[in-house]
C-alpha cells in the first residue's frame, strides 16, 4: 500500500480530528536571518503560539500541493526537494509531492549553500520548497540553478526570485489527483549524514515507507488515542518514520520547535502526550534539570506519558536507570536503524525488555539480521562482527552511485558498517562503527563501550571517545569529556573512575571540551578527529 493511502484513509475516518499541532515556545522564526527586506519585518507578538490542522485539512492541503505541481508540469518520477525547519506545512508538502507520483527529497537544514546545491543536482530535483531561514543560502546558488527550476517560498515575505507557496496553492483543487501509485514506485530520496564528506542519496520505495509505518505502530503498540511528541527534524528518517506510527493509527502528533527541558515538559503536559522520542542529550538535560530542582514533576500533567524511547545513537544504561528513578511507570524502548533501512526499527529493544538496556535489541517487525566477519561468514554468538539487516525497508540504491551501492548491498542484505555482537538470548549489542574501532597495540578498542562506562560517572554530562595517532601503539583512546554545568572535575578523578576498566581500555588522553552532536544527536567524530588529531599526533610522537 502506498504511504499516501494512509493519509486519505485518515481523512475519511477521522476528518474532523486533530492530526498535527505545531508549538513554537521560542518563536524561532523571528530569528530568520537573511534577505534584507525580510529582516525589516518586526514581530508583533512575543508570546508562544500554537497551530493545528485536522486530518481532512491535512489531506486537502496535500492535494492542493499535488495539483499545483501537476499543473506546473511535474510528473511521476521527477524529484521535488524540501528545505524547511519543522512546521505545520512540512508534512502536507511532503505528501503533496508523493501524491503526484514524484519523488520527495528532504534536505538537512544544516546544509551549507554548497551542500544544498550539490544535493539538488545529485537528485536532479526540478522543484524546491524552502523556508525563510534559508533565503541567504539560496541567494548564493540561485544564479547557478537551471532556469526552469521552480522555487517555492514557505513564509511571509517572498523574495523576488521565488514564488509564494501559499498563493501558488490557494486556488488549486483540493480533490485527490488521479495518479496511480503502487508499492514498487520510488517515493523518496533521503541523504546520509554526510559526516565523511558530501552525503549520499538514498532511494526508497513506497513499500519501504509503508513498512516503516506498520513497524513503528507495532513496536510501540500505538493506538488512535496516543499523542506523539515529535521534536527532531522532519528531514531525517528518524523523526519522519517515528511519526509514521501516528499516521498508521490516525492519531495526533505534536511538532515541537525547541528541545529545552521546560519546553518538552510543557508540551507533553498541555497536549497530553503519551509517547515521546528523545535524543540522549535531551534526556540528559531533563534529568539534570530535575536533579537541580529547576523543574518539579508535580508542576506538570505527565501521568498519561507512557513511553519514552531513544534512537539515533548508543544509549548509556546509566541514563535509563536514572530516568526510571523519576518515571518508574514509563515503558522504554530504543530503536536502531539507518536511512538506508528507512529509518528506525530494523532492530529494537522492545518495551518489555528494560532488563536488557544496553542492547539495541532484536530484529524488528518484518526484519532479519545476521552478524558476519570480514569474509562474510556468520560469527558465533558473543563474537563481534558487522551487523547486516534484510527486510522490505532496505533502500533501492545510492542514487547515481553504483560503486557505493555494491559496497553495502548484497543479495538483499544491507551491510550497516556497525560492529555488533549477539548474546545467548538473541539480543544484539552495538559495539561501534566499523570505521570508529580503535586499534591500539594490536587490541581492538570499541569507543561505544568506553563511552557507556564513562557516562555513568555522575559529574559527566556527555562523552566521546576517538582514536588519536600514536607512534608506538598505532592509536590511543582519547576521551573528550563535557562536564555537567556547575561541576568541576580533574583528570585524576577520571583516571580513578576508570580503574574499574581493563587497563587496555582506559583512555590515554583526557580532554575537557564540549561534545559536538549533529541534529539527530549523533556525535560528530570526524569533526573531533579533525580538531584534535594533528595536535595530539605531534605530542604523542614527542612523548614516544
Amino acid at each position: 500500500m502506498p504511504i499516501t493511502d494512509l493519509l486519505e484513509r485518515n481523512s475519511k475516518l477521522y476528518g474532523d480530528e486533530t492530526a498535527l499541532v505545531e508549538i513554537n515556545p521560542e518563536l524561532q522564526e523571528e530569528q530568520r536571518v537573511t534577505w534584507k527586506e525580510y529582516s525589516l519585518i518586526q514581530p508583533t507578538s512575543s508570546a508562544p503560539y500554537r497551530r493545528e490542522i485536522t486530518w481532512s485539512i491535512f489531506d486537502e492541503k496535500a492535494n492542493r500541493v499535488a495539483n499545483m505541481l501537476l499543473g506546473r508540469g511535474i510528473r511521476k518520477g521527477q524529484k521535488v526537494a524540501i528545505l524547511l525547519m519543522n512546521c505545520l506545512e512540512w508534512l502536507p508538502i511532503y505528501f503533496g509531492i508523493l501524491k503526484t507520483g514524484a519523488i520527495a527529497v528532504p534536505l538537512n537544514f544544516r546544509y551549507t549553500a554548497d551542500e544544498i546545491e550539490y544535493c539538488l543536482k545529485l537528485a536532479e530535483a526540478d522543484v524546491l520548497f524552502f523556508g525563510p531561514e534559508f533565503i541567504g543560502r539560496m541567494e548564493t546558488i540561485v544564479p547557478t540553478l537551471k532556469k526552469d527550476h521552480l522555487l517555492f517560498f514557505v513564509g511571509d515575505v517572498c523574495p523576488p526570485w521565488a514564488e509564494d507557496y501559499h498563493r501558488a496553492t490557494a486556488n488549486c483543487s483540493s480533490a485527490a489527483p488521479k495518479i496511480l501509485i503502487d508499492d514498487e514506485d520510488e517515493a523518496a530520496i533521503y541523504y546520509s549524514s554526510g559526516t565523511t564528506g558530501f552525503p549520499k542519496a538514498i532511494l526508497l520505495k513506497h513499500l519501504a515507507l509503508s513498512q516503516s509505518a506498520r513497524t513503528e505502530a507495532t513496536h510501540h503498540a500505538t493506538t488512535h488515542e496516543d499523542v506523539f511528541l515529535c521534536i527532531p527534524p522532519l528531514y531525517h528518517t528518524g523523526a519522519k518514520m517515528h511519526w509514521f506510527g501516528s499516521l498508521f493509527t490516525g492519531s495526533k502528533a505534536v511538532l515541537l520547535k525547541g528541545n529545552s527541558p521546560r519546553a518538552i515538559f510543557d508540551a507533553a503536559s498541555q497536549e497530553h502526550c503519551t509517547i515521546v522520542w528523545l535524543l540522549v542529550p535531551w534526556a540528559q538535560d531533563i534529568l539534570a534539570a530535575l536533579d537541580r530542582g529547576e523543574m518539579k514533576l508535580e508542576n506538570y500533567q505527565l501521568s498519561q506519558w507512557r513511553l519514552m524511547h531513544i534512537g539515533a545513537q548508543p544509549v548509556p544504561p546509566s541514563l535509563i536507570k536514572h530516568w526510571l528513578s523519576y518515571f518508574p511507570h514509563h515503558k522504554y524502548d530504543t530503536n536502531y536503524g539507518l536511512s538506508e533501512s528507512t529509518g528506525p526499527g530494523c532492530v529494537h529493544l522492545g518495551m518489555d525488555n528494560v532488563h536488557k538496556v544496553g542492547a539495541i535489541g532484536v530484529p524488528g517487525y518484518g526484519w532479519k539480521i545476521k552478524i558476519v566477519d570480514e569474509l562474510n561468514q556468520i560469527v558465533k554468538p558473543g563474537e563481534v562482527g558487522e551487523l547486516c539487516v534484510k527486510g522490505p525497508g532496505v533502500m533501492v540504491c545510492y542514487y547515481h552511485n553504483e560503486e557505493a551501492t555494491n559496497e553495502v548491498l548484497e543479495n538483499g542484505w544491507l551491510h550497516t558498517g556497525d560492529m555488533a555482537r549477539q548474546d545467548e538470548d538473541g539480543f544484539i549489542f552495538l559495539v561501534d562503527r566499523k570505521k570508529d574501532v580503535i586499534i591500539s597495540g594490536g587490541e581492538n578498542l570499541y569507543p561505544v563501550q568506553i563511552e557507556a562506562f564513562l557516562a555513568a560517572m555522575p559529574k559527566i554530562h556527555d562523552v566521546a571517545v576517538i582514536g588519536l595517532p600514536d607512534k608506538r601503539q598505532g592509536e590511543i583512546a582519547a576521551a573528550i569529556i563535557q562536564i555537567k554545568d556547575g561541576e568541576t572535575c580533574t583528570e585524576e578523578e577520571i583516571e580513578r573512575f576508570c580503574l574499574d576498566l581493563p587497563r587496555y581500555k582506559r583512555p590515554r588522553k583526557i580532554i575537557f571540551a564540549p561534545v559536538p552532536r549533529n541534529a539527530t544527536g549523533k556525535i560528530e567524530k570526524p569533526k573531533l578527529r579533525e580538531q584534535y588529531c594533528g595536535v595530539r599526533l605531534v605530542e604523542a610522537q614527542n612523548n614516544a
